[in-house]
Parts: C-alpha cells; structure tokens; sequence
C-alpha cells in the first residue's frame, strides 16, 4: 500500500499554485486550469499574425482556380470572426479552454463532451501492407518526424510564439518558391489560369457549399481552442484585429499557392496531385539533379517547420489543455501533449490522407461535433451571461457556484448540443459511406449554420 501511495504521489503533476485556493478547488484544477499568471501573458498582436501562418491541404474537387480561391476566402472568412469571439473569454480572463467549457455544460459536463482530445484519439490496428494505406518508407519517415516533433512539445505555451516567429518567415518563402517552380514547369502561368471549371449548374454550386464548409472544417478545432492561446495575450485587444486580417489574409495566401500548385500538377503531367509531399517525389523521379534535390530539401524542410507549428498549436496544446481537465490531478499541458503524441502513433493518420476526399470527409465528419461545442460556448458567454465569466467558480465544487448547475451538469447546454448534431446525424452516416437521400448531403454540407 505504501509503494502504490508513493506511485501514485510521484505521477502528480505540481500544484503550486493552489496553496492558495479554496480545498474543493484540488479535485478538478491544476495550474494549468487556473488564469494564466502574469509573467506568462507574453504574446502580442505579431505573435497571433505568426501564429495563423500555417500552410494547408490543398483539395481538388473540379473547380477551376478563382472557383476554389473564392471559396477559401469564405470559408477561412466566416470563421475568423467567430475565433475571435470565442477567444475573447480567454484574452479576457486568461482562463483556457477547459475551464470556458465548463461555463456551458458545468464544472463536470465539459468532462462528458468528446472534444478535441478523445475525438481524436481514434485507435487502429498498425499493419504495413499495402492495404494500410503505406509502406515502410514512408512509414519510417513518419516515425522521423514523430521523433523530430516530440522536443517541440516541451517549452511552456508562452514561450512557442518565438517558433512560430521563424515560422513565418521560411514556411511563405519556401511557397513561394514552390509556385513559381511549378510555373515554370507548366511553362508559364497562362495554362494554369484559363483550366476550365470540369463540373457546372447545381453540381459546381454545391461543390463550392461543400469546399466552403471543408475549409471552415479546418478551423473547428482552432476555434473551440481560442481561448487557449488568448489566455497568453498581453492584452485583451492583442487577439482581435491582428486576427481579424491575418487569418483570412494568410490562409488565402497559402492556399492560392497550393490552387496554382495543384493546377500546375494537371498541366504538366496531366493529372492533379493534391498533395505537395507527391509532387515533389516526381519532381525528383523527372530530374534527380543536384538542385533539384536540393530545391526539394528546402521546400520539404520548410513543410516540416510549417507541419511542426500546426501540431503544436492544433494538436499538443489543444489536446494538452483537455487532458487537464480530465485528470488534473496527474496531467497537465506538457503531459498532455505527449500523450496525444503516443497517441497519434495508433490512430495510423496515413489512412486519413491516402486522398484528398478521404481527409476531406474525416475533418467534416470530426467538425460536426466540435460545431455544436463551439455553439455553446459562444451562446453561453455572449448571450447568456453578457460577457461576464466567474474566476473563482470556474474550478470549484460547491453548491450554488455559477457553473454548478444541476450537481456540475447543465441539461440545457446538452440538449443544445444534441439538437446542434442531431440534424445532421443522416448527412454525417452519408458522408462514411451509407446511402442517403441527397437532401441529407445537401443538409450536412451546411452543418456549420
């Protein structure tokens, strides 16, 4: 009994700071819950313009270029504002994600949502046939990064703005210079632009309603997770403009690359290669030279940068933060960022990018659930309590608290939520591979209203 008192002790992570905080305060916080202190609200309005700096996946769906850059300006554009606005409790009382939640579905509801930290931890079997959607090489160059990725989740959020600084400077650049080689490869950039639409009438028009909620798709988790990375601002204003335009500006920037990149690919080899990674293997298989390997080292070097920052900000910190709030007593954000590392390694993420529809229908399908999160989230701050957020009940158990609710659940942020999924409970079966009427599709493709 004495060793497993002892074991149990040493997996505890500190507590410091809750000395001072009342005693029902242990069961359900940890430093990592509490407002973020002073000396660690470090980022400033440039830190949020690097942040947003993260390249993304280019999807291919048969409209022409303009088509497709249009519907990334709307998708990344409608989200921004709601990225600010569910930051703002963050900003404001520097609290994260975890303990925002437990404002909507009370001090032990948010426990019972699966948001993003059990969502993601999918659990598959690990084979290398070809049937697992890889092989070894590519397997192990996975592993190589898993690896490289790993020093990446240790330094303490606030500190991370500084990678992301370096960040935006190479990631822009080696796109830039990805573009023009494919330019000149497709022997200039008239072939590329005067492509034709392949789809038309209904079709294009629901094709680009779906593209718009793909791209909104990619930003679901980002934004039930604003809060934590407001918590670290200077000030509350820090957040607002700076993410106001870069987030639509950066994003449409980067995905103009990959538009022009992927109509390049068809240009030149006839065919559309989606993913930037299988373009420059056959630029390389085309022309093994010495500088074109090195062209290809330093685009991929700086995808590896880019991919880096995506899972810090997307993945380890976000899921970091959940776990906190699940077993605060044994996990905070740096614990729960590797696990979701260890985790990442089971849940075979090859299969959900062996194509662009693939990866296209897991986001969607994953959003449907964050969506109504992020619903209540913003309806409980903004409408329901007028922007007001109290610190002191955010991480306590006692009856009467604010977020005490019905004994630490609130019945009517559940009935929210389901009434949120429930609609498109037939799109989503649909959209794994069940037949459905079209007017479900039609009805999923518009999930996010």
């Amino acid at each position: 009994m004495d060793f497993g008192r002892r074991l149990v002790k040493a997996l505890e992570v500190p507590h410091t700071r809750e000395e001072r905080a009342p005693s029902d305060l242990q069961s359900v916080s940890s430093d990592d819950l509490l407002p973020v202190p002073i000396e660690e609200r470090t980022w400033t309005a440039f830190s949020y313009v690097a942040f947003w700096m993260i390249t993304s996946s280019m999807i291919v769906m048969g409209m022409s270029w303009w088509q497709a850059w249009l519907t990334i300006w709307i998708g990344y554009g409608v989200m921004t504002p709601f990225i600010v606005l569910l930051g703002r409790p963050g900003a404001v009382f520097h609290v994260t994600f975890p303990v925002v939640n437990r404002a909507g579905f009370g001090i032990f509801g948010g426990l019972c949502i699966f948001n993003r930290a059990t969502m993601a931890c999918l659990m598959m079997t690990n084979s290398m046939p070809l049937s697992s959607g890889t092989n070894t090489r590519d397997f192990m160059c996975f592993l190589i990064f898993w690896v490289i990725s790993l020093p990446f989740i240790w330094p303490p959020v606030h500190t991370i703005r500084h990678f992301f600084t370096f960040k935006t400077i190479v990631a822009p650049i080696a796109c830039l210079i990805f573009m023009i080689w494919c330019i000149v490869k497709a022997k200039g950039v008239g072939p590329i632009v005067k492509q034709p639409a392949t789809i038309h009438g209904s079709e294009l028009a629901w094709a680009m309603i779906s593209s718009v909620g793909i791209y909104i798709s990619h930003l679901i988790t980002l934004t039930t997770n604003a809060p934590d990375f407001g918590s670290r601002t200077k000030t509350p204003s820090a957040p607002v403009i700076s993410q106001l335009w870069s987030i639509p500006f950066s994003y449409g920037l980067v995905c103009l690359f990959g538009v022009i990149v992927s109509s390049s690919s068809q240009t030149i080899y006839g065919q559309v290669i989606w993913s930037p990674v299988d373009l420059l293997g056959v630029f390389l298989d085309d022309d093994p030279s010495p500088a074109t390997r090195f062209g290809v080292w330093f685009i991929a070097f700086s995808f590896i940068i880019a991919q880096i920052g995506t899972n810090i900000c997307a993945n380890s910190v976000s899921a970091g933060c959940d776990l906190t709030a699940l077993f605060p007593r044994f996990v905070n954000i740096r614990r729960g960022g590797y696990i979701s590392a260890i985790v990442g390694l089971f849940m075979c993420p090859w299969n959900l990018v062996s194509s662009s529809s693939r990866f296209s229908s897991y986001v969607s399908a994953y959003s449907v659930f964050l969506s109504a999160i992020a619903g209540v989230m913003a309806t409980e701050y903004w409408s329901v309590r007028k922007g007001h957020h109290n610190v002191a009940d955010s991480n306590v158990t006692r009856k009467g608290s604010w977020y005490w609710y019905n004994y630490g659940f609130n019945p009517r942020a559940y009935a929210a939520y389901v009434a949120g999924i429930a609609i498109n409970v037939v799109g989503f079966a649909g959209d794994t591979g069940t037949p459905v009427p079209a007017a479900a599709t039609h009805i999923f493709d518009l999930y996010i209203l």
